[in-house]
């Protein structure tokens, strides 16, 4: 009778443990096929400052007058091309550090007095994203934003004025993209 309970309890251990292993395995499975997405997000407060959101449109406007080319869009529906709509607040901080890196810390001299209120208000933004980060493939969003950059590069001058031409773009897709309806002020302080 020993030899048999002995029997069943070491059976039944052994169907449990194989039971966790199975629950374990399907869990990690689940949670590869889901991109993880941490701190991506903004307060929506950010983008309801009446002053920064007119000198940010402001600064767009005035470069847009110098962009003679109409032909190309840097910030628009391509560039969230294959981007899952959870993923786009990451893809938008590897946009928003490229344009702030590349092309309006060296270009701050030019359109005065706006660039000098919009870069550090847009460098706040991207320090606060800076812990944004997805656990996922994210080859769809490095192509994108390499194709941005692509495109920048080889436009020259000129693609850096349309940059500074679409801050206006770049703000709406942050403030849509990276802010939740109802957030609260307090969420990103």
């Amino acid at each position: 009778m020993a030899a048999r309970q002995k029997s069943m309890s070491s059976s039944l251990m052994g169907t449990l443990a194989a039971s966790c292993l199975l629950v374990m395995a399907l869990w990690v499975q689940r949670e590869a096929a889901v991109p993880i997405v941490s701190h991506c997000s903004l307060d929506r407060a950010n983008f309801q400052q009446p002053y920064i959101t007119n000198r940010t449109f402001a600064l767009a406007q005035e470069a847009s007058l110098a962009d003679n080319n109409t032909d190309v869009r840097l910030i628009g529906t391509k560039l969230f091309q294959g981007v899952n709509m959870t993923e786009r607040c990451y893809m938008l901080k590897q946009v928003l550090n490229f344009i702030l890196e590349e092309m309006l810390l060296p270009q701050s001299n030019r359109f005065k007095p706006y660039m000098q209120e919009v870069v550090p208000f847009l460098a706040r933004l991207n320090k606060k994203l800076g812990q944004c980060h997805i656990e996922c493939d994210n080859q769809n969003i490095q192509r994108n934003v390499q194709n941005l950059k692509d495109t920048v590069k080889k436009l020259g001058e000129s693609g850096e004025i349309k940059v500074i031409g679409e801050l206006n773009l770049l703000f709406m897709a942050l403030k849509n993209e990276c802010t939740r309806p109802g957030q609260s002020s307090e969420m990103d302080n």
